[in-house]
């Protein structure tokens, strides 16, 4: 008789980092751009949404845009910063 020995070999899955996407207050653009913006770069933005985040920031310098995983973060800070905005990103904890 022979005994066979199975091994299992289990995979642990860590959980991403996530990081936020910050939008920080600024004097050049109109506010009607920056809700556009925010809706063309974040596409799971809606415009009640876009409307909220842009005027946290313009009242209180900063806003949460969205978290997500690092490399979706910086994608969207990026794309903030192209159209002009300034977006940072920081870890979530």
């Amino acid at each position: 008789m022979s005994t066979e020995t199975i091994e299992r070999t289990s995979t642990v899955r860590k959980i991403a980092p996530r990081y936020r996407v910050l939008l920080h207050n600024d004097d050049y653009n109109s506010m009607e751009y920056v809700v556009q913006s925010l809706m063309e770069v974040v596409n799971s933005v809606t415009q009640p949404q876009a409307v909220d985040i842009m005027m946290a920031a313009h009242n209180d310098g900063c806003a949460l845009v969205i978290t997500c995983v690092q490399e979706h973060a910086e994608f969207y800070s990026e794309g903030l910063n192209s159209k002009g905005l300034i977006s940072t990103i920081e870890p979530e904890d």
